[in-house]
């Protein structure tokens, strides 16, 4: 995970955090919580309505034309960046990630296009959850990552929605290919 990028949102989100003053109660999400749950959201709606879109009988589809060799299928796309979701999210709570055993690969019971479109609402749910946790005495704690690496519980989040980005991207490139145009862009 290049720090670079990531870095700097990470930075930016703790500087909105002691730019807008808040009341701490015992209910009340701090300010980094709230922004990092409203991208969580706004990339959720991008998302699950794109997967909604593709029709079941093409969630087969992988590109052939050009250099696509040994690409994702448009299923495999949706289901690696839920998996994803979950890991990264289980990273910033301190968790296991829930199907841990199957990395970034969904298990092999998530086959047909609801259990793939549920999969993929319950990872963003997680993410959620994992946002509520994150606060201004926790934001910048460093979690241990594959590798030998170190990462921040804010940051995991930020690679999260980064990565569902890229993803989105690859997403609508399949809907277009198939005649679909992504619902956002309706």
């Amino acid at each position: 995970m290049n720090k670079g990028p990531y870095g700097f949102a990470a930075m930016w989100l703790l500087c909105i955090n002691f730019m807008c003053p808040t009341t701490h109660g015992a209910t009340e999400p701090s300010a980094i919580s709230k922004a990092v749950d409203e991208w969580v959201t706004k990339t959720e709606e991008l998302l699950i309505p794109a997967a909604e879109a593709m029709p079941e009988e093409k969630y087969s589809f992988a590109p052939t034309n050009g250099e696509f060799q040994g690409v994702r299928t448009f299923a495999e796309q949706v289901k690696h960046l839920a998996a994803a979701n979950f890991q990264l999210g289980a990273l910033s709570l301190g968790e296991k990630p829930p199907h841990a055993e199957h990395g970034e690969k969904a298990p092999e019971s998530v086959r047909t296009k609801a259990e793939i479109v549920e999969y993929l609402k319950a990872s963003f749910a997680y993410l959620h959850r994992a946002a509520a946790a994150i606060d201004e005495k926790n934001a910048a704690t460093t979690v241990d990552l594959p590798g030998g690496r170190r990462g921040t519980r804010v940051g995991m989040l930020i690679d999260a929605l980064a990565h569902s980005q890229n993803h989105y991207g690859q997403m609508v490139e399949y809907l277009r290919m198939n005649g679909i145009v992504p619902p956002a862009s309706r």
